[in-house]
């Protein structure tokens, strides 16, 4: 019998993968891909049977209709980031997130339409230079899409319920489950449903017509959601819309999938506040804390934060926490961070004088400080937006992270919070932490478990009868923002009752009466769907072990859209581990094979996950250390013998270059297909006609009485220019004329950053490098007296890295363009302005905190500097780019289509390769802002 059920699924798997396959419909059933999607930030696991990734709304409606016709279910997954187990299936799994990033600013940014796959902060940085924000502001914003977004009915920590998902929508394209595709922000959209799907339309008016004309019914819907609510369907679309049409368009907000797909949305923004004070108001107990809530409440603060003592404890351990929590002895604290939000400077200070009084008069264990400095701001609320994946991050190894969050009337968040404390108590979840926000009533709390102890699981079970006990006791919802997911799925009827749950039955009949999206999501009959295929956590690398798969990390990611992302090059590992566990060795051998490629050579390992991370996971150094460890005795010797041999090497480079620079492009580039073939295609580079000629060797400069140091960067000489005399030179004549003297190290020419030995993982190369450097750099900067300036963003990371991993120097390494702007270019003057300028900054500027000096040089020699909007790291990582074309293809896509759509008279960058992977990608010219700088300063 098992054997004829598995055999009709395979059949039916085939058969659904050729109509995909005749319909062009992008699909994978790999183990690797169906792995990597498996994961969310949600304690349930769910291995989907096939990856898709349709293109647009015409082919979503062809997936539906195959899963029709095969009796299979659909899942969305756009963020990822879903916390309650609404993201995954073990079935058909449509990852809406690569094509659906479309974007629209409106009426000068008073409405915007987005994509599914556009992130919240992708859009606001859009409406941005429009004074201009989404509502909803979850504090994922980082990650999470405006399909989740949608799906979710998401709100955040200053929206409430007023400027929510659900209040801000302004239109949006659905696509049903019979494939009927209806905008609704057309005029004739309640026709389009009257006519196409009239059963739905009639189905919607009955049911509106019944709850109107009940007005206990009308009673109890207006309380439920009088506070933030999540659980079921949003039935208030019944009462706040008369049309079918936008009854089913605000239906579909918190729908979690469950009926239809919500391929892009339209909102209607809200003005940015852009004069804001914060503070992290401190008291003894939690006590203290609500009972000043109601007061701060009635001051009108945008945000009221809360967090308990265990929270403090934990976000105390971030390495950038405020210095108030720094130094206090957490006991039975609670804090409440404060934020005051206004359009004018005039405005903010005078709320800031009307609330002093208050603050002054509250029962606070440190004197309350609003800040208006940004670097303080961002410190505090990193505290609070990251304690999700702090606290997760600190859970003990092999547990999962469950984070939970209700609402309650404000007046009943003390009594609610101390009975959690007091189920925590009771049930042994020891370190677990309640935070959220405060003026809603809206509170998260989070626990962690063993999900594979079934002892552990039955302990779960009881907390959660007890929770739900205790929400509906206090007259609250048991779902507030996070969606209902799998997570309280079973308990939607007791919230709602059962005359308004039985309509929601009725509207998940009506609209998908073939059941095929998202089963066993926001509403199951199944008492213990909750408790089912939750997931273990084994635990793997020392590296990203903590990682709670949040997600944060993927939009950053400049693989994302070619291989893996962070987040999946983790979770595969954990899923290498599982399988090897289970003595699985065919998936194991699959897995690794897959992952070489997948997981390490499209690795650009630039560091801007640990930049997105709150938990600053760099995969990098897995990646790196997982090369080392899979490079041959061969290439670690020769490595090795590079690092006492590097001014020989650039030059042999260089030469080769310049030699291939000279004759017909097919020539150099056949050589080295042929090369790859023999070799590894991770050792051997690629070449192509868009490479320049070598360049030359580097400076050697000496003075009586020097600045500073200068380390050029190997990688001039091994890369020439794009065009004019390069960085070098300019950099030099730079300083000469502004009469600022620089000497460079006696060996020059034979050091290096180490990034090359470092990126590869050839750790006793790259020692072997270092040790030459500290010697060169303690001489030519007399033990740290000097400055030591770089040319090239990466390379000045490079040189930080190296230098900060030795006890022997302390030594300041500045990159050029900081220290042109600081020392320089006050003295110059500009001659010659360019009218427009676009930049690339660099994935190492980024982490540097570069960006601003870079757009502030620019700004000196040109009338309009432009950073696109699809910035990203462009993924040429010193050779990565040369050793994997498509991945530098993949990551600079939409960056060039954005350059080539907005052309300006020059484009620049500060960093070599970074130069000529954009110049690779968009056809113009990117030179060294230096470079530019120089022309531009020139007599």
């Amino acid at each position: 019998m098992q054997g004829n059920k598995k055999a009709r699924e395979t059949h039916r798997l085939t058969e659904i993968m050729r109509a995909f396959q005749q319909d062009q419909i992008e699909a994978s059933t790999r183990a690797s891909d169906r792995l990597a999607m498996a994961h969310d930030a949600s304690h349930y696991l769910l291995t989907p049977a096939v990856v898709v990734t349709p293109a647009n709304v015409e082919q979503v409606a062809k997936v539906f209709a195959q899963a029709t016709a095969h009796v299979a279910q659909i899942t969305f997954r756009s963020g990822g980031t879903s916390l309650s187990g609404q993201a995954g299936t073990d079935s058909l799994l449509l990852d809406t997130r690569q094509k659906f990033r479309q974007v629209s600013v409106l009426d000068d940014g008073a409405r915007v339409t987005a994509g599914a796959g556009m992130t919240v902060r992708q859009v606001n940085q859009r409406l941005m230079r429009h004074g201009r924000k989404l509502g909803p502001d979850p504090a994922s914003e980082i990650a999470c899409t405006i399909g989740g977004v949608v799906a979710n009915n998401s709100s955040g920590m200053l929206c409430g319920i007023s400027e929510n998902t659900y209040r801000t929508l302004d239109s949006l394209v659905m696509v049903l489950p019979s494939g009927l595709v209806i905008d609704t922000a057309q005029p004739d959209a309640d026709d389009t449903l009257r006519t196409e799907a009239w059963d739905v339309h009639a189905g919607l008016g009955r049911i509106r017509d019944r709850i109107r004309s009940d007005p206990s019914m009308i009673e109890q819907v207006r309380a439920l959601y009088s506070i933030k609510n999540t659980m079921g369907y949003g039935l208030n679309s019944f009462l706040d819309h008369t049309k079918p049409i936008d009854i089913l368009e605000h239906l579909l907000v918190g729908s979690e999938g469950t009926l239809a797909f919500v391929a892009e949305s339209t909102f209607t923004t809200v003005p940015v506040k852009s004069h804001v004070a914060t503070s992290l108001l401190l008291f003894k107990n939690l006590s203290e804390a609500t009972l000043a809530l109601p007061s701060l409440v009635q001051a009108g603060f945008a945000a009221i934060e809360l967090m308990d003592a265990t929270s403090l404890r934990v976000g105390k351990g971030d390495p950038q926490a405020p210095d108030v929590l720094v130094e206090l002895d957490v006991a039975d604290h609670a804090a409440f961070l404060v934020e005051l939000q206004e359009e004018t400077a005039e405005q903010l200070e005078k709320r800031m004088s009307e609330v002093s009084t208050l603050l002054g008069s509250l029962a606070l264990v440190h004197p309350p400080s609003l800040s208006t400095e940004p670097v303080a701001r961002a410190r505090l609320w990193r505290l609070r937006k990251g304690l999700y994946t702090l606290v997760a991050g600190n859970r003990p190894s092999g547990t999962t992270a469950l984070l939970e969050d209700v609402a309650v009337p404000v007046g009943r968040l003390y009594e609610t919070c101390t009975e959690l404390i007091r189920l925590f108590e009771c049930y042994g979840y020891e370190q677990s932490v309640i935070f959220g926000h405060a003026k809603d009533g809206n509170i998260h709390f989070m626990l962690n478990e063993h999900f594979d102890d079934p002892e552990c699981v039955k302990r779960y079970r009881a907390f959660t009868e007890d929770l739900v006990a205790l929400i509906l006791a206090q007259g609250g919802t048991l779902k507030a923002e996070h969606g209902t997911g799998r997570m309280m799925a079973p308990y939607v009827r007791r919230q709602f009752g059962d005359a308004l749950y039985e309509i929601m039955v009725e509207i998940k009949r009506l609209v998908d009466p073939k059941g095929i999206l998202n089963p066993g999501v926001l509403l199951s009959e199944d008492p213990e769907s909750h408790v089912r295929n939750v997931k273990s956590a084994p635990a793997v690398e020392a590296e990203v072990d903590k990682c709670v798969s949040c997600g944060y990390c993927e939009p950053v990611c400049p693989s994302k859209d070619l291989t893996r992302t962070p987040r999946q090059r983790i979770m595969l590992r954990r899923e290498i581990r599982r399988a090897q566990l289970a003595d699985n060795a065919s998936l194991v051998q699959e897995l690794e094979r897959d992952f070489r490629y997948e997981g390490v050579e499209t690795c650009a390992a630039d560091g801007m996950c640990e930049v997105a991370c709150p938990l600053l996971i760099n995969t990098g150094d897995l990646v790196r250390r997982l090369r080392a460890e899979q490079a041959n005795p061969v290439q670690s010797a020769i490595w090795e013998q590079a690092s006492g041999h590097w001014d020989g090497i650039t030059r042999i480079a260089g030469t080769a270059l310049s030699v291939a620079s000279k004759v017909p492009s097919k020539i150099p580039a056949a050589a080295t297909r042929v090369g790859r073939l023999l070799a590894k295609h991770d050792d051997m580079p690629l070449y192509d006609e868009g490479l320049p000629a070598g360049g030359g060797r580097r400076p050697a400069l000496s003075s009586t009485s020097p600045a500073a140091v200068y380390f050029s960067s190997c990688t001039a000489t091994m890369f020439g220019p794009e065009k004019g005399i390069g960085v070098a030179e300019s950099f030099v004549q730079l300083c000469k004329r502004a009469e600022v003297p620089l000497i460079t190290p006696d060996r020059l020419p034979s050091l290096c950053c180490g990034t090359p030995w470092k990126s590869k993982g050839m750790t006793t190369g790259y020692n072997s490098m270092k040790k030459q450097v500290v010697s060169e750099l303690g001489r030519a900067t007399n033990n740290g007296q000097l400055p030591v300036v770089c040319d090239a963003s990466s390379c000045t990371e490079g040189l930080k890295i190296l230098l900060e991993a030795t006890d022997e120097l302390d030594i300041r390494v500045l990159d050029s363009v900081a220290f042109v702007e600081e020392h320089v270019l006050p003295r110059l003057k500009v001659n010659r302005k360019l009218s427009d300028i676009t930049l690339h900054p660099t994935c190492s500027s980024h982490r540097l905190g570069l960006d601003p000096a870079l757009v502030r040089t620019a700004a000196a020699i040109a009338q309009m500097v432009v950073v696109p909007d699809n910035w990203g790291c462009c993924a040429f990582a010193g050779d990565r780019g040369m050793l994997h074309p498509e991945l530098t293809s993949s990551a600079t896509a939409l960056e060039a289509q954005e350059v080539a759509a907005h052309p300006t008279a020059a484009h620049a960058s500060l960093n070599r390769t970074c130069e000529l992977g954009m110049t690779r990608a968009t056809g113009e010219s990117y030179r060294h802002i230096l470079e530019l700088v120089n022309e531009a300063t020139a007599p």
